[in-house]
């Protein structure tokens, strides 16, 4: 449920440690993606506060809620204390996923200097609404990826060029709200599901069951387009 609520949301509130205002929290909103490994990774420019206070000091936290529920405090929330590590820009792997579902920010560099970093969990803690409260360790938090970047960018390709319907269907089925007339695009995939993009907006489709391989994605992609209400 907690890996769950991460996947399903794609902006966090990161507080780092102020350099300014030395011992206090200093709170930003960002937007961020998961790596190979599950871990969030984010896009900040080198003149923002935030990132002068990672570069002092690593540690951080950020807080993902619920965004769609009516009442925030029995709303899931799920927060990672985690350190902040600067990825290379040999990485592309991590690189090409960030833009995948932030395609935009690729502009980003022409303006300011942005580096990524990954946010390596420490612990994590979930509270799923009133009296669902757990500290999780990264071992049962984390799930890899099962599929290579080579993977991901057929699976994705396929899909865009030759199944277009089908994604529409899919957000049809799950209740998702498209931008306009233009058909929406699967931008990732993983072993619990997939995301959509319709314009601006992510969309979270979660499969019926894990997948493993290219395999078993393929089948339970071929059942989800068969289904109907």
């Amino acid at each position: 449920m907690a890996r769950q609520l991460l996947l399903c949301e794609y902006q966090a509130v990161l507080s780092t440690i102020s350099v300014d205002m030395q011992g206090y929290p200093f709170g930003s909103v960002v937007p961020f993606s998961l790596d190979r490994q599950g871990q969030p990774v984010i896009l900040i420019s080198d003149i923002a506060q935030h990132t002068k206070n990672i570069i002092a000091d690593s540690r951080v936290s950020i807080i993902c809620l619920e965004q769609a529920a009516d009442d925030q405090q029995a709303a899931g929330r799920v927060t990672l204390l985690a350190d902040a590590e600067k990825i290379p820009a040999s990485d592309a792997d991590t690189i090409w996923r960030y833009y995948s579902f932030f395609p935009h920010s690729r502009d980003y560099h022409k303006t300011h200097g942005f580096d990524f970093y990954r946010l390596k969990p420490r612990n994590i803690r979930f509270i799923g609404g009133f009296g669902r409260i757990h500290w999780l360790q990264p071992g049962d938090f984390l799930l890899g990826n099962p599929f290579s970047l080579e993977d991901e960018k057929r699976i994705i390709e396929h899909m865009n060029a030759d199944h277009a319907v089908a994604i529409r269907h899919y957000c049809d089925m799950h209740g998702i709200a498209l931008a306009g007339d233009a058909l929406p695009a699967m931008v990732g995939v993983d072993a619990e599901g997939f995301h959509v993009k319709s314009g601006m907006a992510l969309h979270r489709i979660t499969f019926p069951e894990p997948v493993v391989d290219t395999g078993s994605v393929r089948k339970v992609l071929v059942e989800m387009a068969r289904a109907r209400t």
